[in-house]
């Protein structure tokens, strides 16, 4: 397992996370439930959102190399136009029934499915699963997305709102994007040079 691979990834989930409707919903699970049982939710949802990201990757790194590179390229560009386009609106917090008691499983539960929700086919899924057949280190991608994912969600149980106030999400934003960017660019370098 490459900890350089596990870093990377876990600061571009990171980053591409903190504008994300998932964060929003963890964010407000937070401030009506028990964080601790809120982030048990989010966790779980989190690790099965990553290892179906993971096992997608693995897939498409069967393809032969120029193909992967090229087309993690192409992904890497559709997710920052994404971002560019779309990282600054406000999304619709996923509905989901409130919990009729405060019990450690209905909470868990009932974050575990908004979560899960949320985040299917979300970008960071997707990003996950290009970084999965990019770099052939199924564990350290994975490590390091759900660490990245589970980062997030506990900062936005917790603190996303005194987050906003000293960081922009424009700012955010276009970090995330940039980075896609210049990853798209070697991708696509990768691809055309062989």
């Amino acid at each position: 397992m490459s900890l350089t691979v596990a870093a990377l990834t876990f600061g571009i989930i990171f980053l591409a996370e903190l504008p994300d409707k998932t964060a929003l919903a963890s964010l407000v699970l937070g401030t009506r439930f028990r964080a601790s049982y809120v982030f048990a939710g989010v966790a779980a949802a989190m690790l099965v959102q990553v290892v179906l990201a993971v096992v997608a990757g693995h897939l498409l790194s069967l393809l032969p190399h120029r193909w992967v590179e090229g087309v993690t390229g192409v992904l890497f560009l559709v997710g920052a136009a994404m971002l560019l386009f779309h990282g600054g609106e406000d999304e619709d917090e996923h509905a989901a029934k409130e919990p009729s008691s405060n019990s450690f499983w209905k909470v868990a539960g009932t974050s575990f499915v908004v979560v899960a929700v949320a985040e299917f086919g979300d970008l960071t899924q997707i990003m996950t699963a290009n970084l999965a057949a990019k770099y052939a280190d199924p564990l350290a991608v994975g490590i390091g997305s759900w660490l990245a994912l589970c980062a997030v969600g506990g900062i936005a149980i917790v603190g996303g709102q005194k987050l906003l106030k000293h960081v922009p999400m424009k700012l955010i934003i276009r970090v995330a994007a940039a980075i896609m960017l210049v990853l798209a660019g070697f991708s696509i370098f990768g691809a055309i040079t062989g």
